[in-house]
């Protein structure tokens, strides 16, 4: 595929697409604006080349209908004040009125179009939905990253009827990461899963197996590949009708001579709350009626010690129900580790980001994913659909 500066942008109307789906509090305010800051390279570009900035995006799951909870107006005002200079909002993303804004844009300056999910036909793929954005643009560069994944009218069917079409700098780093670099990391190659399930994450489990020199399981979906090893769980988060295949990844894992490494105590607890009393007991001890929330101190040690030797790190998934604080601190600690580590670290979106940016780590980590979903498919071993999209054009 080509990238935004190998395509002529010069007074071009150039039509973004952006995933701007950042979260906002009840009054309308954005609490994270991660995305919103990572498509400045690639509109500071299109700027500094003198284009006609048009910009699309969805925000929330407005079901094909305007909902007033999910307009980009707040998203405007913050790119207004990152840009430190005017976006405007159209009414619409599609009709007479934008056209007609489109039409008077003058090179250098910004229009953001109104939710794309205000309109069924974009998660339908609907051809005419296409063509009709695809009329605003000489060149259109696909920048959603976390989008990607989706086979919308906005990232693949417009690809078809747009001359020159491309990728923004943040698609390219993340194709970087999570492609280019995973196919030939630097090793020893440590991969981290968290998370609640297995089954969130299984075809990145059996696909990673294949790639990693070591492996680190954490999080709720440790306890199934513990019970896949004949221990007594409690009340532990397990998924019963993975068990079998846990124990073929175990299996898989020993034939390939990749270590693979499990929780040996964790913090337990009665019930998932903040006034719980907690314990810590080794993962052989886990009383009947008590569940594991997060790993223990030994087991932080061990993931420590693996941590420390590696060159290449990808993380996905939390340790435990950080959002807790009682159950947070295996969480911190492996992300104390990776800022602490001399390795390639990749925090592969989600939870995870957001347990990075909590323990104030953020500027020390190597590269943090934008796209939770979209990472995960890549890291099964998928291609995505808008990634598709932009290699089969003819620029």
């Amino acid at each position: 595929m080509k990238f935004i500066n190998q395509i002529d942008l010069k007074e071009k109307r150039v039509l973004f697409r952006f995933d701007f789906n950042v979260p906002l509090d009840v009054s309308q305010n954005i609490t994270d604006d991660i995305r919103i800051r990572a498509a400045l390279p690639s509109l500071n570009y299109a700027l500094d080349e003198g284009a006609r900035v048009i910009i699309i995006s969805h925000l929330g799951r407005p079901k094909g209908k305007p909902v007033p909870q999910m307009s980009l107006a707040p998203v405007a005002k913050r790119l207004s004040r990152l840009l430190d200079k005017q976006v405007s909002l159209a009414k619409d993303c599609i009709g007479p009125e934008v056209e007609k804004m489109v039409q008077e844009l003058k090179p250098g300056c910004v229009l953001m179009l109104e939710n794309l999910r205000y309109h069924k036909e974009e998660e339908t793929n609907d051809d005419e939905f296409a063509k009709k954005l695809a009329c605003f643009a000489d060149v259109y560069i696909d920048d959603a990253f976390g989008n990607a994944h989706r086979s919308h009218a906005s990232n693949v069917g417009i690809t078809k009827y747009v001359k020159y079409c491309g990728a923004g700098f943040l698609m390219k780093k993340e194709i970087n990461y999570f492609q280019k670099q995973l196919e030939k990391p630097v090793r020893p190659f440590v991969a981290i899963i968290g998370g609640s399930k297995v089954s969130d994450k299984l075809s990145t489990l059996i696909n990673l197996i294949k790639k990693v020199d070591k492996m680190i399981i954490g999080g709720g979906m440790a306890f199934t590949f513990l019970k896949a090893q004949g221990l007594e769980i409690g009340k532990s988060l397990a998924e019963d009708h993975l068990i079998g295949q846990a124990r073929e990844i175990l299996d898989s894992a020993q034939k390939l001579g990749v270590k693979l490494y499990l929780p040996i105590d964790c913090v337990v607890a009665q019930s998932m709350n903040a006034e719980a009393v907690t314990k810590i007991v080794p993962v052989q001890e886990i009383f009947p009626d008590w569940m594991g929330l997060d790993i223990g101190p030994a087991t932080i040690t061990l993931f420590r010690e693996v941590i420390a030797n590696a060159k290449t790190i990808l993380w996905n998934g939390p340790m435990g129900v950080f959002e807790i604080d009682a159950f947070s601190r295996g969480t911190s600690a492996v992300v104390h580790a990776l800022a602490g580590s001399h390795a390639l670290t990749i925090i592969g979106g989600g939870d995870t980001d957001v347990a990075v940016q909590q323990a104030g780590e953020s500027d020390n980590m190597s590269y943090i994913s934008t796209g939770g979903g979209a990472s995960l498919e890549l890291l099964e071993g998928k291609t995505l659909p808008a990634i598709e999209a932009l290699e089969k054009c003819i620029n």
